[in-house]
């Protein structure tokens, strides 16, 4: 019965809203403009959205969340998504599923953000906290969150892969360079919180400040340098100093946070069969930006 995809859709969310949780059922059903890659997202009523994993290999986040947002969301500076109900697996949808209260906002962007400094300030500030969390019985870095949160040698032969295929289009021994000295190190200390994927779709701007952090999916408790990655893919030089300054990170954990944001951009720019989409081309410009950060950081 589960052995495809199911067809998230609407009328898919309309059913299954209309069994489980009838009090809502008249309420309007509309997907929101830009969902993303994990979990097909659709609005419920004005206040309201629907969260549906797209994939088996997603699936284990709807519980985590469930469970770890409402503890955490007290001891957080800035607004975090909040869990309303779960739904169960359906004979047309196979995994389970969540409401959410809405968030109102807009995913950051450069272009967006009205002071980028106060931003990685806020930001910082928000990871500051979440990594003072008691993380007893937290979720450990596996196969459910990708290692996020793990040692970086679980991605040693991909990113090593990936500068091979690039070659000529990178500053492949930088590359080299930058990746294996961040090999050298590993978090010496008790696991903290991560969040695990703070990217700029899911920072959200009110009135151009940063205002909410959404999509724990990927969250646990481990080495926080992968929720650095952020300081390369976008900020600029003077906001990831603040940035930098803000949070305090030892000098072997911001090494290791800028080896994850190489990985992505070299592993995300390999897999392009045209090198010059928009998309590769923002990667080649966040590789660049790590090697001239770790060349800076040799001098």
């Amino acid at each position: 019965m589960h052995n495809h995809q199911p067809v998230i859709n609407s009328e898919l969310v309309r059913n299954l809203i209309s069994i489980q949780f009838p009090q809502w059922a008249e309420l309007t059903i509309r997907p929101v403009t830009v969902s993303g890659w994990d979990n097909r997202t659709f609005h419920l009523g004005e206040h309201m959205l629907v969260r549906m994993p797209s994939a088996a290999g997603y699936r284990s986040q709807v519980e985590k969340e469930q469970h770890w947002l409402p503890a955490l969301a007290p001891l957080l500076p800035l607004t975090i998504p909040t869990p309303l109900a779960m739904g169960e697996p359906d004979p047309r949808y196979p995994w389970k599923w969540s409401v959410y209260s809405w968030i109102p906002g807009e995913a950051a962007a450069s272009s967006n953000i009205t002071d980028l400094n106060n931003f990685a300030i806020r930001l910082a500030q928000f990871l500051f906290a979440l990594q003072q969390i008691d993380p007893n019985n937290g979720p450990l870095p596996s196969t459910d969150n990708f290692y996020r949160g793990g040692d970086l040698r679980m991605y040693d032969a991909e990113t090593r892969q990936a500068i091979a295929a690039l070659d000529d289009k990178i500053d492949k021994q930088s590359a080299m360079e930058a990746w294996e000295d961040a090999l050298n190190f590993s978090w010496p200390k008790s696991p903290v919180w991560f969040h695990g994927d703070i990217s700029a779709g899911n920072l959200l701007l009110l009135d151009g400040k940063l205002n909410a952090v959404i999509d724990f999916g990927l969250m646990g408790v481990g080495d926080p340098a992968c929720d650095l990655a952020i300081a390369w893919t976008l900020f600029n030089a003077e906001s990831r100093e603040v940035f930098k300054s803000t949070l305090a990170p030892d000098k072997n954990t911001w090494t290791r946070g800028r080896a994850w944001a190489l990985w992505k951009a070299l592993i995300t720019v390999a897999g392009f069969p045209d090198f010059n989409n928009n998309e590769s081309k923002q990667c080649r410009q966040i590789i660049d930006e790590v090697l001239m950060d770790y060349r800076c950081g040799k001098s």
